[in-house]
């Protein structure tokens, strides 16, 4: 049983931006004398080693153990350490039965699941639903390593190893799937994973704060299951508390009217007395709402059921979910699924620069447990000498789930802090050759950018700061980061900082010369950036600026470039089959590419991955940016093999596999003018011999950014590879 309702309610200040207590302030746990640990144990004999008789925590992880700042696990178990608590890491159990799952014993607070740094599903599978052969996260790539949806899968092992234990799940599986959800690959509707994995807790965000408060507080002897106020956590509970004033959302944003009409919160009659107490909840609250404070609030989301049956209300639910996530004034959700409702706290404060410092200054390895042979890991091959600068991103890209999961405020390390990891990787990382990969984060150029006021920040609902265009109070300047990259390649025995992360070019030219000192002395030739497409329509759907942005940042590139006595190319990266897109947009599209000489060997087709604003478009046919009513026009969903297909290969449009397709699309289209064996064509009217027979060679997927190859006036053939997107 959970709490009664009138015990628990999250306190005023947690809802301000004020600061909260510092992540390393707490009083270490007695084991503090037992650790660090050279790594964290994954066997008995390592525990064994250290002189531990238990691990007071267990985290459970779909990747293999890299002791890494790059991986969560790392990130989590290091943390935890810190704080004095024996953490032991089980990674990529067998989950066939609960042997693997008992490697280290019972813990004596809690098992930590996670399904690893990408979701289960995105990880194993295509965009066309195709299962990989190889998992970037596993030695060897080895892709048979991790189930599909593993946080489910890995709760329910441990539930069977050790009856009543608590679990917490977080990491970017479970925090995209904290409430229902449109699930790509059955085409269902699931509800919170937290039920299906019948979790204790959920904490969602990159969690620090709130996992290392629940520690202590189970240190000390609190239940878990009367573990209530932490931001950033969700949990399953009878009923709402007396404190709580309820609102329904479709009084925050109203959908239309909605038919049939009836109780979404009332779907079976073993809850009408919930509900009935819940709908005067709902009223009261409404009532008073402008007088009673936002920490007393919680917003009724439509329940499971209601959003499976009602595509509006699911996309209503996803704008109202997205309206609510910023930490300085977020309320608490609801939602009802069946007799029980899962309760979502507001997001965690962001850590301070001085607490995000010292998360990275703790003592990782920062190599594969020795456990692996030196066998090859291809995620920690493509990391290994990248450096994270920052985290969050306030450019609200719909089909990214980074915000969702970081939050749009940035939250930066310090230079000092920065520096010290350069100099540890130049000192003790095998392989090193003085060349630092990255200096980056979700963006590469957002670091120390605010906004230019607090008490506007904590109060903005808006989703993005850069869209429609760049917000007048956001703080672009770019002085910080380019102080860092001078202090950061002048150090000894540094030959190259490489700029790795992707590029918000949109950003970079409000500050000309931090394009020059990018383009001058971090850019290996090749640079990538993302416009994801050049036409309206898309792009007013992915919330991504037009193409005359490029067009200005291509300008300073070029300039730099020529100054620097440097021959180096923009690689643009697209997305085919968005929401939002119709065949003449990707038409259109693959025109451009032809004009400007650009080939694309690989194309990135749309993924919808849970809880992004992309995805509840795709579902619903609605578009969430803005109110969502049952009566407006539906916006253009490339849907279905066919349309997939053909978008995939207007990117591909001088693949003579695609020839075919492409010629009965543009006769269709009434576009027969495209096909011919001109300059000026998009298609010839010839067909190579053995080629355009088969489909599966026009439509393989990949699971990386497009290859983008650049014919140049000299003839010269330019091609770069860029690095997948993580979800």
């Amino acid at each position: 049983m959970y709490p009664s309702s009138s015990s628990w309610y999250l306190h005023p200040s947690l809802y301000s931006m004020q600061p909260v207590q510092d992540l390393f302030s707490y009083r270490k746990y007695w084991a503090k004398r037992l650790t660090p640990a050279p790594v964290l144990p994954a066997t008995r004999a390592e525990m064994d080693a250290l002189g531990w008789d238990e691990c007071d925590i267990i985290i459970v992880t779909g990747d293999a153990y890299v002791d890494h700042p790059s991986f969560g696990m790392a990130v989590i178990g290091r943390t935890l350490e810190a704080q004095g608590f024996r953490v032991g890491i089980i990674a990529q159990p067998a989950w066939g039965n609960t042997q693997d799952f008992q490697a280290l014993g019972r813990p004596k607070l809690f098992f930590g699941v996670t399904g690893g740094n990408m979701d289960s599903m995105v990880n194993r599978y295509t965009a066309d639903r195709k299962i990989r052969s190889n998992d970037a996260y596993t030695p060897d790539g080895a892709g048979d390593k991790r189930p599909d949806r593993a946080v489910i899968v890995y709760s329910q092992r441990v539930r069977e190893a050790y009856k009543g234990v608590p679990i917490v799940i977080g990491g970017i599986e479970a925090s995209l799937r904290r409430v229902a959800h449109f699930d790509y690959w059955s085409e269902t509707v699931r509800r919170s994973v937290l039920l299906d994995a019948k979790a204790d807790m959920l904490v969602f965000g990159n969690a620090e704060r709130q996992i290392v408060d629940l520690a202590h507080r189970m240190a000390a002897g609190e239940d878990i299951r009367s573990i209530r106020d932490l931001r950033g956590t969700a949990f399953v509970i009878d009923e709402i508390p007396d404190a709580y004033h309820v609102i329904d959302s479709t009084h925050v944003d109203v959908p239309g009217q909605i038919d049939p009409i009836h109780s979404p919160y009332a779907e079976s009659n073993s809850q009408n007395a919930a509900s009935a107490k819940n709908s005067v909840q709902v009223i009261h609250g409404l009532r008073k709402r402008n007088a009673v404070a936002r920490e007393q609030q919680v917003i009724r989301l439509p329940s499971y059921e209601a959003v499976t049956q009602d595509r509006v209300l699911y996309a209503h639910a996803s704008r109202v979910l997205h309206l609510e996530t910023n930490p300085g004034n977020a309320r608490a959700l609801v939602q009802r699924h069946g007799e029980r409702d899962v309760w979502l706290n507001p997001p965690p404060i962001p850590l301070a620069t001085s607490e995000l410092d010292k998360v990275y200054d703790l003592p990782y390895t920062r190599q594969p447990h020795p456990n692996y042979n030196e066998r090859n890991i291809p995620a920690y091959e493509m990391i290994r000498f990248s450096i994270a600068i920052m985290r969050g991103c306030f450019g609200g890209c719909t089909f990214c789930s980074i915000t969702e999961h970081e939050g749009r405020i940035i939250q930066s390390r310090s230079e000092d802090s920065i520096i010290r990891e350069i100099e540890t990787i130049r000192d003790s990382v095998p392989g090193f050759t003085g060349v630092i990969s990255d200096l980056g984060g979700p963006t590469a150029n957002m670091y120390r950018l605010s906004c230019k006021d607090p008490a506007i920040e904590s109060a903005c609902r808006k989703p993005a700061c850069v869209y429609p265009q760049i917000c007048p109070n956001l703080d672009t300047d770019h002085n910080p980061l380019i102080k860092l990259y001078r202090r950061a390649r002048a150090l000894p025995g540094i030959k190259k900082i490489a700029i790795g992360s992707g590029l918000r070019y949109d950003l970079a030219v409000k500050s000309p010369e931090y394009v020059k000192e990018l383009v001058t002395h971090h850019v290996g030739g090749y640079l990538k950036i993302a416009p994801e497409h050049t036409e309206d329509g898309p792009l007013s759907k992915m919330m991504k600026p037009g193409m005359g942005s490029y067009y200005a940042f291509k300008e300073l590139f070029d300039k730099y470039s020529r100054e620097a006595g440097k021959e180096q190319y923009l690689i643009p990266y697209f997305i085919a089959a968005h929401p939002g897109t119709t065949d003449e947009d990707m038409m259109n599209l693959a025109l451009w590419l032809k004009r400007n000489g650009f080939r694309a060997d690989q194309v990135q087709t749309f993924l919808p991955s849970p809880m992004a604003t992309a995805t509840a478009m795709y579902h619903s046919g609605k578009n969430p940016l803005r109110k969502v009513r049952r009566d407006e026009n539906a916006i253009p969903i490339p849907k279905g093999l066919r349309v997939r297909r053909l978008h995939k290969a207007f990117l591909r449009y001088h693949d003579a596999e695609n020839w075919p397709l492409l010629r009965d699309a543009l006769r269709r289209m009434g576009r027969a003018d495209l096909i011919g064996n001109g300059k000026h064509h998009l298609v010839p009217l010839y067909q190579p011999a053995g080629t355009g027979l088969s489909t599966h060679a026009m439509h393989k997927t990949t699971k990386s950014r497009p290859f983008l190859t650049k014919h140049t006036d000299a003839g010269r053939v330019i091609k770069k590879r860029g690095s997948g997107r993580t979800v």
